[in-house]
């Protein structure tokens, strides 16, 4: 388990919501970058797709406890 996950799981469910908004917003704004050719690194929209995934699974996580 890597470090970002770890501290994912010690985060309220409210730090997670906030988290999941910010990380969404962010990937809105790499997807428009990217289709404007203005981003210069389109791994990290991988990254952001990851993280989201990563923080929906801790929220769920947390749910079903």
């Amino acid at each position: 388990m890597n470090k970002y996950v770890a501290d994912l799981k010690n985060k309220s469910e409210a730090d997670l919501a906030k988290e999941l908004v910010a990380a969404k917003k962010e990937l809105f704004n790499l997807r428009f970058q990217n289709a404007t050719n203005q981003l210069d690194n389109t791994a990290r929209i991988k990254e952001v797709r990851k993280n989201i995934a990563r923080i929906q699974t801790v929220i769920t996580e947390k749910a079903n406890a």
